[in-house]
């Protein structure tokens, strides 16, 4: 059975090999390689999206910057046209990012920050969504790890 993976900006890093953020990149493509044999669904979520490009906006090297930038918006493009592995989850609704919010200091105070705890929610949505698929955040990140649910 195919699942629904949304994807951590832990991983686009490494998938897009980012310099100083790819030290996982073969074991990702690896991993990419089978979930995408597998037919499973692939989640980029906004928060993802925007921590990547800040990854590498920050990058010391201009020509490191560029290059990893050109890659970036390349690979976005393709997702947006359907013409890659994953796609981006469509930008959140006032009413969502309301809820996110009313979450957030509840949040802060375990020192979970406004990106990982809106991947959180739509991975919650997601597993109301697909209430018969597999649900999980790809991520090399301990603090979402755990959202994996099997069904």
């Amino acid at each position: 059975m195919t699942a629904i993976v949304i994807v951590d900006s832990s991983i686009l890093l490494n998938i897009l090999n980012v310099p100083g953020r790819n030290q996982h990149r073969a074991e990702v493509l690896f991993d990419l390689e089978r979930m995408i044999e597998a037919g499973d669904h692939l989640f980029i979520p906004m928060a993802a999206i925007v921590e990547v490009g800040n990854h590498i906006a920050q990058l010391p090297d201009g020509t490191l910057r560029r290059s990893s930038a050109d890659r970036f918006v390349n690979e976005l493009r393709k997702a947006v046209a359907d013409d890659a592995p994953w796609k981006p989850i469509n930008f959140p609704s006032n009413e969502e990012v309301l809820g996110w919010l009313d979450a957030f200091p509840d949040s802060a105070t375990k020192g979970i920050g406004m990106g990982d705890l809106s991947i959180r929610k739509e991975w919650e949505a997601c597993c109301g969504r697909y209430a018969l698929s597999r649900v999980r955040v790809w991520t090399l990140d301990n603090d979402l790890a755990g959202l994996d649910r099997i069904v």
